[in-house]
């Protein structure tokens, strides 16, 4: 029997007496380490056989993957692929993309049962593998403004994401996003019905931690993307008092860590901002445990800058910690419905600074009281429902 190629990674078959539906999960990020991804899988393979597309290792919950090449570019950004952006010949560009190109070649001959997409840059590389199997288009924020805060994404590339959204959306026999705004714009503009399904975590059953009355203990996970604007929380934290100390757990981005070493730089040498390893999405909640308040503050440079609702507010829920936010829509409710921390009225330094500034520690602890209150309602238990609800429906065949 021939050997697999080395891009196809299976674990051993479950052997069944009633023959499971092929899945197939498309994502081309590392899966292992993308948390929404993990957790969408998690469901997933609740429902079949479930082969994965994807850069880096076969993730938790596969039983087949195919490993995308590093370093080939998920959008067509090569001379003739840019050439056909310029002049917008969108159709001739959908499958543009390198990344496209080889996993088509790799699923060559495959069928599937079901086609579950991540976001709207494989909407035309999922019809075509479908072959007329059913699509869950999970489409995790809003397509169309996804970086134009980027002069070359916003004349080149949304052009682009809009017209497979206007395509392919309406063929999808499913669709998820992250919040319910952003559903509201996928149902405006190109007439489809979005279930929201969030970037909840896992419910964990952890401790309150002890806080301080004289040190205030902030912390922030996640990327260290260019256009987050991590600068903003550095400054604020480096104008707090002495007794305020920042904690990030970041993910160099893309660019060989150039970001994250110019915010290293950026931090004040008193030692009151700290940069620490990363640690894996599911072991987030258990780290973050330690800490006072979770920050996060993202001005709304675009649509779903505005509209954020990310990963690290549900880890700080399950972390049982203070949540401090911008006005973000999303965020902002929520820590305001379940009293989970302060909400600032803007995004200028010295009014994020205001916001904190006077906290006590028992301002503290009522927050980490009322997380643990909401840490099951706010849970990735209830999300997941929305996702088994769309499978069952789709699976049922």
């Amino acid at each position: 029997m021939p050997s697999l190629p080395s891009a196809v990674q299976s674990r051993a078959p479950i052997l069944s007496a009633v023959p499971r539906p092929n899945l197939l999960v498309i994502s081309l990020s590392p899966i292992h380490r993308d948390a929404r991804v993990l957790r969408q899988l998690s469901v997933v393979a609740e429902f079949g056989h479930v082969t994965t597309v994807g850069f880096g290792p076969r993730p938790e919950g596969a039983d087949e993957h195919f490993q995308v090449p590093d370093g080939l570019s998920t959008l067509p950004q090569t001379p003739l692929g840019i050439a056909k952006l310029g002049l917008r010949r969108l159709r001739a560009a959908e499958l543009a993309a390198p990344a496209s190109q080889w996993v088509l070649t790799a699923l060559e001959g495959r069928r599937f049962d079901l086609v579950v997409a991540n976001e709207a840059r494989i909407l035309a590389l999922a019809d075509r593998v479908a072959a007329g199997a059913p699509i869950w288009a999970d489409m995790h924020e809003w397509a169309p403004e996804e970086r134009t805060h980027i002069l070359s994404w916003r004349l080149l590339v949304a052009p682009l994401m809009d017209h497979l959204c206007r395509t392919y959306l309406p063929r999808c026999a499913a669709i998820t996003t992250v919040g319910d705004r952003i559903g509201d714009l996928y149902r405006s503009r190109y007439g489809v019905e979005a279930h929201t399904m969030r970037n909840s975590s896992p419910y964990r059953d952890l401790p309150l931690g002890d806080v301080g009355e004289d040190a205030v203990r902030l912390v922030h996970s996640g990327a260290a993307v260019q256009g987050r604007n991590l600068e903003l929380t550095i400054d604020v934290v480096s104008a707090l008092p002495e007794r305020f100390t920042l904690d990030l757990y970041l993910v160099p981005a893309n660019d060989g860590g150039k970001y994250l070493r110019s915010l290293i730089e950026r931090a004040p040498a008193d030692g009151r901002i700290r940069f620490l390893d990363p640690v894996p999405p599911m072991a987030l909640p258990e780290t973050l445990n330690a800490y006072d308040l979770g920050v996060f503050w993202l001005p709304p440079v675009h649509t779903n800058g505005r509209l954020t609702l990310p990963n690290k507010y549900f880890d700080y829920v399950q972390a049982r910690l203070g949540i401090a936010v911008g006005p973000s829509p999303e965020m902002a409710d929520l820590t305001e419905r379940h009293g989970l921390g302060v909400v600032a009225e803007d995004f200028r330094p010295e009014t994020l600074i205001a916001s904190l500034r006077d906290v006590t520690a028992e301002d503290i602890r009522t927050w980490k009281r009322n997380a643990e209150s909401a840490a099951h309602k706010l849970a990735f238990e209830s999300d997941a429902q929305v996702a088994r609800g769309i499978l069952g429906k789709l699976t049922a065949g």
